[in-house]
């Protein structure tokens, strides 16, 4: 009786190389994609929070809104890699910008007849 050596053939592992090539070749731009989403999502959620800052100051300040983030003190802190920059400061209206730094994308937020939790948060 012939003696049979136990293992996998050559080809039955270039099979095997192949599929999971196509496996990544599929997840990879998938978890790509989902990751500038998580970035889209942390300015967001952001300039969400700066409209709450905004308007707390505001009442708490005699009707006025500050004209820098400094300004806040530590009531507004961005989240890492974020950047939000106030612009546009009036008695009546404000408008701020956030970036990140692992994307090209941008949001922004404008407040002015409407109250600035109500307003919408646009990305670019």
């Amino acid at each position: 009786m012939p003696h049979r050596r136990a293992g996998f053939t050559l080809i039955e592992l270039l099979i095997v190389i192949v599929i999971i090539g196509i496996l990544a070749a599929i997840a990879i731009p998938k978890f790509s994609n989902t990751k500038a989403k998580a970035y889209e999502a942390s300015m967001q959620s952001d300039l969400r929070n700066l409209a709450a800052a905004m308007e707390a100051y505001y009442v708490d300040n005699n009707s006025t809104y500050p004209s820098a983030i400094s300004d806040f003190g530590t009531s507004f802190q961005a989240s890492s890699g974020v950047t939000v920059v106030l612009g546009g400061v009036t008695t009546s209206s404000w408008r701020a910008t956030a970036t990140n730094a692992f994307t090209p994308k941008r949001c922004k937020l404008a407040s002015g007849t409407t109250r600035a939790y109500d307003a919408q948060v646009t990305c670019y």
